[in-house]
């Protein structure tokens, strides 16, 4: 036999033995194809298509085969029906107080919304941002935004607190909503929020939202066959830029130009006023520098200042900072600004809006002398019952000695 003869003899044997393996393989492996499996045409699908038929046919073909899968239970699916609507349908029993949800918020929710729902670093805010909308940064809160309380309930019931979801109870729920609404001065200090009075709580923003009904409106117009030509039976200017020489009329090409040159004149009048005002600065502060004493006399009770205990003090403040401000531009934030705080009448700074307690010591005549502050910052609860500062108080006398003393050192 020649060379070539024994060469195509083992090229067959091993051509035969690899046809042998991988029909064993697909009769081993590979499921045959159904016999009642959905055929398409070939002229009406792509070779795709067609498998991808094919496939699902056989996944349905193996969980019929295997038991895999059934209906849902009416239970099963009422356990994730837990929506709540607009108009309170989905509410569950139940009900929270502020004075509770306080507490909860404070377990729950504070370490990244804050004590007061003020936001902690990135975190959200939940409070404040009253008549920010309009502004180029608003401040978009429940009090200020949400237009629906129903929609505040759902997600803290279905998504908080952060990795616990849905682990608080429906009075929880009902009592931290509740705390959310106190904390934008939306109720009051003794609400109790239930299914009941629900709707009942107007939520400031309501009517800031509309119904979007492009689906009726607009999308119909999409399938319309586009107008290339004519499509206007004429075209007139509606409107001119303001300031900007845009406008193709004369009239406003004209208004354009005075209202620019009118600009350009305030702008070099105002620079001459800053430079004369540069100018005259080094005199002004070398005549304030001869007429003021060495050393500003605080306003203060008592005795001149412990300068080392206002030092101790500062470092004792930082507490207060997140929601105190002392000093120069001191504002009110979460807590009212704290100048001339030593001796002031209580309940009496302007622009802060304080509890309901703390307002009648106000208006009792009461005023924070270093004896009250001291009770107090020992024990904010138990002094003002009521108060919406739950910071639980200083625990060592020298400490609040010291806030106070720092306080002292600022006048009003």
């Amino acid at each position: 036999m020649s060379k070539s003869l024994k060469l195509y003899s083992v090229l067959g044997v091993a051509s035969a033995a690899l046809m042998v393996g991988a029909y064993n393989f697909a009769d081993r492996f590979v499921a045959p194809m159904p016999q009642d499996a959905p055929r398409m045409a070939a002229d009406s699908a792509s070779p795709d298509m067609m498998f991808i038929a094919a496939a699902r046919a056989q996944e349905a073909a193996d969980a019929k085969r295997l038991g895999l899968g059934r209906e849902a239970l009416p239970e099963e699916i009422a356990a994730w029906n837990v929506d709540v609507r607009p108009d309170g349908s989905g509410l569950p029993e139940g009900s929270g107080s502020v004075m509770d949800g306080e507490e909860l918020f404070v377990d729950y929710c504070a370490v990244c919304h804050g004590d007061f729902a003020e936001g902690v670093d990135n975190w959200p805010k939940l409070a404040g941002g009253d008549g920010t909308l309009a502004d180029r940064d608003p401040v978009k809160t429940v009090g200020s935004y949400w237009p629906y309380l129903s929609t505040v309930w759902d997600y803290v019931h279905r998504s908080m607190p952060f990795g616990g979801a849905q682990t608080l109870s429906a009075d929880e729920t009902y009592a931290i909503v509740a705390y959310i609404l106190y904390s934008n001065y939306l109720v009051d200090e003794d609400f109790v929020l239930s299914k009941d009075n629900f709707l009942e709580v107007e939520m400031p923003n309501a009517d800031g939202f509309i119904v979007d009904d492009r689906p009726e409106t607009e999308y119909g117009r999409f399938s319309e066959e586009a107008c290339m030509e004519n499509c206007k039976d004429s075209v007139e200017i509606t409107m001119h830029a303001t300031v900007l020489d845009v406008t193709p009329d004369e009239g406003a090409e004209a208004e354009a130009g005075a209202a620019m040159e009118e600009a350009n004149a305030d702008t070099a009048a105002d620079e001459k006023i800053e430079a004369v005002a540069e100018a005259a600065e080094p005199a002004a502060e070398s005549a304030a520098a001869s007429e003021a004493p060495a050393e500003s006399e605080p306003a203060a009770e008592g005795d001149a200042l412990d300068m080392a205990l206002v030092e101790e003090g500062e470092s004792v403040f930082r507490q207060c900072k997140a929601c105190h401000q002392v000093g120069e531009g001191a504002t009110n934030r979460v807590g009212p600004q704290l100048n001339g705080i030593v001796g002031h009448p209580k309940a009496a700074v302007d622009g802060f809006r304080y509890s309901k307690t703390l307002e009648s010591m106000g208006e009792a005549g009461e005023v924070w002398s270093e004896e009250n502050l001291a009770a107090f910052l020992a024990d904010p609860r138990g002094y003002v019952k009521g108060t919406k500062m739950s910071f639980k108080g200083l625990r060592k006398d020298e400490d609040i000695a010291a806030v106070i003393e720092y306080l002292k050192s600022f006048s009003q």
